[in-house]
């Protein structure tokens, strides 16, 4: 998936060889949400914003990228991160 943000090209990818969702910028990668699979729970451990690229809402959006990605893959979310855990908690849909 490609965006547009701040015309910086924004990319998002499922890392699956090292666990996360991650969103770059460019070539800089900015904000990641890392993971550790379960069966059929993929839970959601650390979410990370590189300190210079903070304030900018990337958090959100490298999150709700990975929680699409996993429904759409029929996995259930687990919310050990303190921000996926808030996410979900302003996102019902995203409840198991």
């Amino acid at each position: 998936m490609t965006q547009n943000t701040d015309s910086t090209d924004t990319r998002l990818a499922h890392e699956a060889e090292k666990s996360r969702f991650a969103l770059y910028l460019g070539d800089d990668l900015a904000a990641y949400a890392d993971y550790t699979q379960r069966g059929e729970l993929r839970d959601f451990d650390h979410t990370v914003t590189d300190p210079q690229f903070r304030g900018r809402g990337l958090a959100g959006v490298v999150v709700q990228y990975a929680l699409d990605e996993t429904r759409e893959e029929g996995l259930k979310i687990g919310t050990s991160c303190w921000y996926v855990e808030k996410f979900v908690a302003e996102h019902p849909e995203y409840r198991n």
